[in-house]
């Protein structure tokens, strides 16, 4: 079997890893959208001939806390990526918080009694969309500790050959890689 086996360690936790970025994405992603649409008009009467006032309110407008901690968790899915070991559960249980704060929010918008008329499928989506950022952060929290980490072949190794130091002096070669390494000691690679 080749190393890219979907049955090894190593590909079930970048399975896993994917799996919980995208919940916690795509979850606070749709909160934030329906945070934004409109949850409820209000009719205000005007004088016979003139039609009504429509004054529609956002989900932001009521509950301004909502799209903030929808964005942040927004933030925090794409944070997963970056972070390893520890940092990376706490980070999960925060985003796990943040889901279930949103998921209230909405639930809030479900069950609150809005003056006018109300459209309940926006708070609906902002409660699934709490619920995905929650799972997401609570996959991250159990078992992101084991997932790998971004960034570890682009970290820089120690050279394993050390390279003898030129001895101090006039270049006599043409390349350009002497004359800078002799103005990085200090001398003038122009000079004879």
């Amino acid at each position: 079997m080749s190393g890219a086996d979907t049955g090894t360690p190593r590909a079930a936790g970048r399975r896993e890893l994917t799996y919980a970025v995208l919940l916690c994405v795509a979850g606070a992603g749709l909160a934030v959208w329906a945070a934004t649409r409109t949850w409820a008009v209000e009719l205000t009467p005007r004088p016979v001939p003139l039609p009504p006032v429509r004054d529609g309110r956002t989900g932001a407008e009521l509950l301004p806390w909502l799209p903030a901690l929808a964005l942040v968790a927004l933030a925090g899915g794409g944070a997963v990526l970056a972070t390893r070991g520890r940092v990376r559960g706490l980070l999960g249980g925060l985003l796990a918080l943040l889901g279930l704060a949103v998921a209230a929010g909405g639930a809030y918008g479900l069950a609150a009694g809005f003056a006018g008329d109300v459209s309940r499928q926006w708070p609906l989506l902002c409660l699934v969309g709490g619920v995905l950022t929650a799972g997401g952060g609570l996959l991250t929290a159990l078992r992101g500790r084991r997932w790998p980490a971004m960034g570890a072949r682009y970290e820089r190794r120690p050279p394993t050959v050390t390279a003898a130091r030129p001895e101090p002096g006039p270049v006599t070669g043409r390349r350009t890689t002497e004359a800078w390494d002799a103005l990085d000691r200090g001398e003038d690679p122009t000079r004879d």
